[in-house]
């Protein structure tokens, strides 16, 4: 089971301080986690070039063989993205806390984030400030959650969309701004959707209602 956590996050920030991971060991599943580049473990450069592609990242530590694999936020956003080229490489796929988002073309969100992490954003914008404050826990490096933010974007067309043939699972809260999951899912091939009730985006990982869906999903 590979877990990949969002932006600002890390695998253990994310996955193994909330117990998930203990509960799928348990279960008796093996755990891979993945720091996403320019967070917890991994490299973390300041060019916004050089987040282009995080998807490559991730591939060169995926285990040989399809695994199952559940990622949120900018992790559900990269698996995605990977899984449109290497679809073969998941025997499941779980994106949690992302849905229509992908899909938004006009999405000023980033540089937004970018700006309120370098303390420049303007007070009203609460998401923005909401992110900004992740950005600067322990362990992090503003500079390179700024530049990710930055990062030179392709947009998550339906031709691509149409490429992820695993099975697929989207879970979203209902008061998630990344939603709803609908769009994104009515363009997978092999997709379904759970929908949290009364869960934000940043309570997502944490949230019983997504272990519950992941492990009942990958038992399918």
């Amino acid at each position: 089971m590979v877990l990949v956590h969002g932006w600002g996050g890390s695998f253990e920030s994310t996955w193994q301080r909330s117990g998930f991971t203990e509960l799928l060991k348990d279960m008796g599943r093996d755990v891979v986690g993945i720091d996403l580049l320019g967070h917890g473990t991994s490299p973390k450069p300041h060019d916004p070039e050089a987040y282009a592609d995080l998807g490559a990242h991730v591939l060169a530590q995926l285990p040989d063989g399809p695994v199952d694999a559940v990622g949120f936020s900018l992790g559900a956003i990269t698996l995605l993205r990977l899984a449109t080229t290497h679809s073969e490489r998941f025997s499941h796929l779980v994106l949690a806390g992302i849905g229509e988002n992908v899909l938004r073309d006009d999405d000023s969100s980033g540089d937004r984030i970018a700006t309120a992490v370098e303390g420049n954003a303007d007070e009203t914008d609460t998401l923005a400030n909401t992110f900004a404050h992740y950005a600067h826990q322990p362990g992090n490096d503003p500079v390179a959650l700024a530049a990710i933010m930055r990062r030179p974007r392709t947009p998550m067309t339906a031709a691509l969309l149409a490429g992820v043939a695993c099975p697929t699972l989207v879970v979203i809260g209902d008061k998630d701004f990344a939603g709803p999951g609908e769009p994104l899912v009515e363009l997978l091939p092999s997709a379904t959707l759970t929908t949290l009730r009364n869960v934000d985006h940043f309570a997502t990982p944490e949230a019983f209602g997504l272990w519950d869906a992941v492990l009942e999903f990958i038992d399918t």
